[in-house]
């Protein structure tokens, strides 16, 4: 027998209201529902809002916090790549649990992934019940035998995934055209258009990213990407710092979804013009993501949605940029469009991923503009509850297991450092 719950007395969009969800769907919203038979949980007056999508991230790097600080980002990568080269499946199975607290704690209900030991990071999330997207990292150097390699283990895995649960998704990355030699980008790409998988890669991220491609080839990333025929709806493209008129044009042909990495982006000094209006003018579909722990140091997307919009309206010198609106569908509906995932907003028929609000704290007082008060004023503590495909998976800011997840993670990480 399918469960159904009955969530009262919650705010949502300023209106009281009830929430029935049937399994994992929100069967009905009403200003007062009786049903028979159903659990009922009292949300007493906490405001709804739907799961965040934290579009782009390597969630086992939370084992690599902190490691390397004010580097820029080729350094910065030497020192990462040399700690990574030491982990084995454990440390990623418990660095992505250590992560998925994390995300959990600050809201996020739905992450893709580029990283390592799919299986077990898979293991993790399917246990800890956070719905996931784990996209196989081609990345050969050009190394024709390495090349081969890798294609071998992405295809058993995708027959490894074909079984697994339906909250998590299998996807192709393709780590970025100066890692990755061209037939594979296109063996890749050609694979997740067949199977309907989301390929994930990196984009200009940085100007010498950039401008040594425009070097070499005479073409930028994304031209070189376009030349391919590798774009497409089903790419997510991370970063896009470095974009020129034609760039925009392309990505927004071809309905790409861009990655904002705000925080990472900063903190790594790779570019700070990100083009959120000319992008959304031209037809792409703009997310938002933390990147891995080692750059962007949280998980937080609440905080980086908060950048994100400041720095928008700095850089452009125009406080009306980046409304409210386009901040809340950035950290919900529009990650969960690229990642194909019927959620993203509290509404009939979506998927149960909500987060439930405590506004009984100073930052929510007063309460003229709840948006604004949670993105300005507040701090992801506030996060009381939050529910997955319809199960609580935080009650009371507590997870469970995070105890036993941080003991692990601390003596995993100082293993990888002092190796």
């Amino acid at each position: 027998m399918i469960r159904k719950l009955l969530v009262k007395n919650v705010v949502l969009k300023g209106n009281s209201c009830d929430i029935l969800i049937n399994g994992n769907i929100i069967e009905k919203i009403e200003s007062t529902i009786n049903e028979d038979n159903a659990e009922i949980f009292d949300g007493q007056g906490m405001v709804v809002m739907p799961g965040f999508v934290n579009a782009h991230t390597h969630a086992a790097m939370t084992l690599t916090r902190g490691v390397c600080e004010d580097t820029p980002l080729q350094p910065w990568l030497q020192n990462v790549w040399a700690i990574e080269a030491k982990m084995d499946g454990d440390a990623i199975y418990w660095g992505t649990k250590l992560a998925i607290v994390e995300m959990l704690k600050s809201g996020t209900t739905n992450f893709n992934d580029m990283y390592w030991f799919i299986p077990r990071a898979y293991q993790a999330a399917e246990e800890m019940g956070i719905r996931a997207t784990y996209t196989y990292v081609l990345l050969n150097g050009f190394d024709k035998a390495k090349a081969e390699a890798q294609k071998k283990e992405c295809l058993d895995i995708l027959d490894q995934s074909r079984s697994w649960n339906q909250r998590v998704k299998y996807g192709i990355a393709i780590h970025a055209d100066y890692t990755v030699d061209e037939d594979t980008m296109v063996w890749g790409a050609e694979l997740a258009r067949k199977e309907g998988l989301i390929l994930h890669t990196h984009i200009a991220e940085t100007s010498t990213e950039t401008f040594s491609e425009v070097e070499k080839s005479g073409l930028t990333p994304v031209q070189h990407y376009d030349k391919l025929g590798v774009l497409g709806d089903n790419v997510i493209a991370a970063h896009c710092v470095w974009l020129n008129e034609d760039d925009i044009a392309i990505l927004g042909k071809h309905h790409v979804n861009v990655v904002h990495n705000v925080n990472s982006n900063l903190k790594l000094s790779s570019g700070y013009k990100f083009k959120y209006d000319e992008l959304i003018a031209a037809g792409a579909n703009v997310c938002l993501g933390t990147d891995g722990a080692s750059s962007s140091n949280n998980l937080d997307m609440r905080e980086s949605a908060k950048t994100m919009a400041l720095l928008q309206k700095a850089w452009r010198n125009d406080p009306a940029t980046m409304h409210l609106d386009d901040v809340m569908a950035v950290l919900s509906k529009n990650g969960s469009k690229a990642l194909g995932v019927n959620a993203g907003e509290i509404a009939v028929g979506k998927l149960a991923d909500i987060i439930f609000i405590d506004t009984d704290t100073e930052a929510f007082v007063p309460n003229y503009n709840f948006e604004s008060n949670f993105i300005y004023a507040a701090n992801s503590s506030c996060i009381k509850h939050v529910m997955v495909d319809g199960k609580f998976v935080m009650k009371d800011r507590h997870v469970d297991g995070e105890e036993e997840i941080r003991a692990k993670a601390r003596e995993i990480s100082s293993k990888l450092i002092n190796a």
